[in-house]
């Protein structure tokens, strides 16, 4: 290879940053499910996955016992290779069981938030048509509305039998079934699809993002990588999963990557801090994955947490979502002296990794996402002029690698605009490369507001808003907050004589739309600033916002 800076990892030559964590073996076979590769990783780990609230716990050998005989019965349920399989659950130590059991078949698993309304579900069934649907009983009421006439067959998460379920089929006799091992296999291929997640990519409405296999088991070494070599206590690492596992972070680390080393998944249903601080305690986690919110919040409760719980056994708080700040960083270290804090930076289309950072010393260049994880290239290119820079000069950062997607699901223009010809991902984020490999984020190039670690687009509210019979014009934009990170703020331009009120905008898209999305600040003008292309200038609106709120 041409001259790469062993200090940055860039090559003049193709103004390409190399990454420099040590290059990962992946899988020659073409013929290899992500299940499978899992499953025959060799560990010494005993418990998979235990219920937070309950104690109930799944070894390993009861996982992958369970995740056969579902295999059997969704085969002889007639799903096949390439059939969509849609997952509508709360964290469970069951979401896994049916990843991986879909994923085993070589059908394709999407999963959709809990918190999204019948409307929102119902548009992703539309674009993915799935064949059969695995959910709550408690949810159930939402994939009937959302499916509408298409009557989507149903099986149950529920452990325990719920009379308003009639003859639905239930997950848990599906696992009690004795193995056949007479299932006819599909040979599945790493470039097969192995899930379609939706993001709302860099720009506008939500898009479904394929994942191969290869992105996958990809992804998989990484984080067997990234864990497996700190200490060499392998299967001792106990997590615990607050994280959504419908989301890339909680369904790459926790429903996939973290089997493979052994590990043990403490699985919270729903985030709730006592839940989780009480958890550490009684199962002795040495991990504990998180979003900035949460991590600000152990900050300023330090004092009451340490008293009340019981946190020695943890040694690790990995946090993803959004860089963190000195202050943070250091007000952690402070009140945690005992505890590593680590990072992590990626999307739904680089299967939620990208760059991070692996030792305290890492971690304290602060406001850094990390350095590029293995196996990953990255490349900064200047947003107007095209040009690819180099070190210490900001840009758009560009990746490319064996985890970045295979595209976005039936929408050819939003993958052309996304992944170019030789498979660099625009990942819509300003950042620069300092001379020692170090990624910072300065900016979002992409529209997206984050909610506490929430992806909302804000083109889908503004949508919404424009079908308000009040409302000409409008434009969402972040705005900044201590305690979600941003929340959606909409202007609003009003009909000539409406007395429409801020008020009554925020309850008539309240009503529409999953929590984290609802419009919390409405402000009204005269009219939307747009480019001559008719693009909303949000960077405007934004200092307009912002600027106000210091008075």
């Amino acid at each position: 290879m041409a001259s790469v800076d062993s200090r940055s990892g860039f090559c003049n030559s193709n103004s390409t940053f190399y990454s420099k964590r040590r290059p990962i073996p992946l899988p020659p076979n073409p013929s290899l499910d992500v299940t499978t590769f899992i499953s025959s990783q060799a560990h010494r780990g005993r418990i998979a996955f235990i219920d937070a609230s309950t104690g109930k716990n799944l070894t390993f050998s009861e996982l992958w016992r369970a995740v056969e005989s579902v295999g059997d019965c969704l085969s002889e349920m007639g799903i096949r290779k390439g059939d969509v399989v849609l997952l509508l659950s709360p964290n469970s130590i069951l979401f896994p069981v049916v990843c991986l059991s879909v994923m085993s078949l070589g059908a394709v698993i999407t999963t959709t938030n809990p918190l999204n309304t019948p409307g929102e579900i119902a548009k992703q069934i539309k674009d993915s048509n799935p064949v059969l649907a695995f959910t709550t009983a408690q949810l159930l009421p939402k994939i009937v509305a959302a499916s509408g006439s298409k009557k989507l067959p149903v099986v149950l998460m529920d452990e325990e039998r719920v009379d308003s379920a009639g003859e639905l089929r239930r997950l848990v006799e599906m696992m009690k079934k004795e193995p056949s091992g007479t299932r006819v296999m599909e040979r599945v291929d790493q470039d097969d699809t192995a899930t379609l997640l939706y993001s709302s990519g860099t720009t506008g409405m939500s898009k479904g993002v394929i994942s191969s296999h290869r992105n996958l088991i990809a992804m998989v070494q990484t984080i067997v990588n990234r864990f497996g070599s700190d200490d060499g206590s392998q299967g001792e690492q106990r997590f615990i999963c607050t994280v959504p596992m419908f989301h890339i972070y909680g369904l790459a680390a926790f429903a996939t990557g973290l089997l493979a080393y052994g590990s043990t998944i403490v699985v919270l249903s729903k985030f709730e801090m006592h839940e989780m601080m009480s958890a550490i305690g009684k199962y002795q986690a040495t991990y504990l994955p998180l979003v900035p919110p949460i991590l600000v919040a152990m900050i300023n409760g330090a004092d009451q947490i340490k008293a009340k719980y019981d946190l020695s056994s943890l040694h690790t708080v990995l946090c993803g979502g959004a860089p963190l700040s000195k202050e943070v960083t250091e007000g952690f270290m402070n009140k945690y002296p005992t505890v590593k804090i680590l990072q992590g930076y990626g999307l739904t289309e680089s299967t939620g990794i990208g760059a991070s950072t692996d030792t305290v010393e890492e971690s304290r260049r602060y406001g850094t996402a990390g350095k590029l994880s293995a196996n990953m290239e990255g490349r900064i290119v200047d947003p107007v002029t095209g040009q690819v820079l180099g070190p210490n000069q900001t840009g758009e950062l560009w990746l490319k690698g064996p985890s970045i997607m295979k595209g976005y699901f039936s929408n050819e223009e939003a993958t052309s605009s996304t992944l170019d010809s030789e498979g660099w991902l625009r990942t819509g984020d300003l950042c620069f490369v300092d001379e020692d490999g170090f990624i910072f984020v300065v900016d979002r190039l992409k529209e997206l507001i984050k909610y506490k670690g929430y992806q909302v687009p804000p083109a889908e509210l503004e949508a919404l808003l424009l079908t308000h019979p009040e409302i000409v014009d409008a434009a969402v934009i972040p705005f900044p907050d201590k305690e979600v990170g941003q929340f959606p703020m909409a202007y609003v331009v009003r009909k000539t004589g409406s007395l429409l009120s801020a008020q009554s905008i925020m309850e008539f898209v309240a009503k529409q739309v999953a929590p984290y999305k609802r419009v919390r600040k409405v402000a009204f003008v005269s009219s939307i600033p747009k480019n001559p292309s008719g693009k909303i200038l949000r960077k405007d609106l934004i200092k307009l916002a912002t600027s106000n709120s210091k008075l």
